[in-house]
């Protein structure tokens, strides 16, 4: 059986490599590398401007990852921004609205990660913490701390138990999004996991940064969700074998 295709949101930038610097497409090599383990095809998805460029792109996928990185616009839940909110990644923030609401709306499997966490809850109409202290180890550095699922929730289904997760970030969600559940928290009340029930896929965001540690059940509970749909579309569009009971007898030839 085929794996599951995972596309994953990333940013454009500038970067030096060789004799050159110039804008590139990023994305740190850690997110493909936990597809990959967790069972899936990773792909990567540059920014799009073009007008039906994330429907298009979500329709042909089996799962998507919207992946960390830098602050949300304030403006986009409207808020005005906290000194220590990063400058507005603006190109960016549209682009994942746009796939995440594309996901949402076909019903493909999505994980949002860090900074996709936060952006699924605005996109529902939530809004976000600007800045709290200790989630991260310093500047560049990742932290680590406990979360404890919600049980009954998809979260716990694949994560049962509380786990030590790497961390890095300084804003959370504050108000959820029409329909999000909170499905985990950090020791100190911070919503560290969402998700949608009752959409019919799995919408599920976590605060941490599962790609840089070594338990890849998250990513795993998106890759199964993504091949079950994967097979339920491949079945749908098989051709169904004629039930020979069924046909009525020919009649001779005289």
């Amino acid at each position: 059986m085929s794996r599951p295709v995972i596309g994953i949101s990333t940013y454009q930038d500038s970067a030096r490599w060789g004799v050159w610097e110039m804008p590139a497409v990023l994305l740190p090599a850690a997110y493909p590398r936990l597809v990959r383990a967790a069972g899936g095809l990773a792909v990567l998805l540059p920014p799009d401007d073009a007008r039906d460029a994330a429907r298009d792109t979500v329709a042909a996928l089996d799962g998507l990852v919207i992946a960390g990185g830098a602050d949300v616009e304030p403006a986009r839940y409207g808020a005005v921004a906290d000194p220590r909110t990063g400058p507005p990644a603006r190109e960016r923030d549209g682009w994942e609205l746009e796939l995440i609401r594309a996901a949402i709306e076909r019903k493909v499997p999505l994980l949002g990660i860090c900074r996709g966490m936060q952006l699924l809850n605005v996109a529902l109409g939530g809004t976000l913490i600007q800045h709290l202290e200790d989630h991260t180890g310093g500047t560049g550095v990742f932290g680590s701390h406990p979360v404890t699922p919600v049980p009954g929730t998809a979260y716990a289904d694949a994560v049962p138990e509380t786990a030590v997760v790497p961390a890095y970030h300084h804003q959370a969600v504050d108000r959820l999004g029409s329909g999000l559940v909170a499905s985990a928290h950090a020791p100190d009340g911070t919503v560290e996991a969402l998700e949608l029930p009752g959409h019919g896929s799995l919408v599920l965001g976590v605060q941490w940064h599962p790609e840089m540690g070594e338990d890849t059940r998250v990513m795993a509970a998106l890759v199964r969700a993504a091949g079950a749909r994967a097979a339920g579309a491949r079945a749908a569009l098989s051709p169904r074998t004629p039930d020979r009971r069924s046909r009525a007898p020919r009649t001779p030839v005289s």
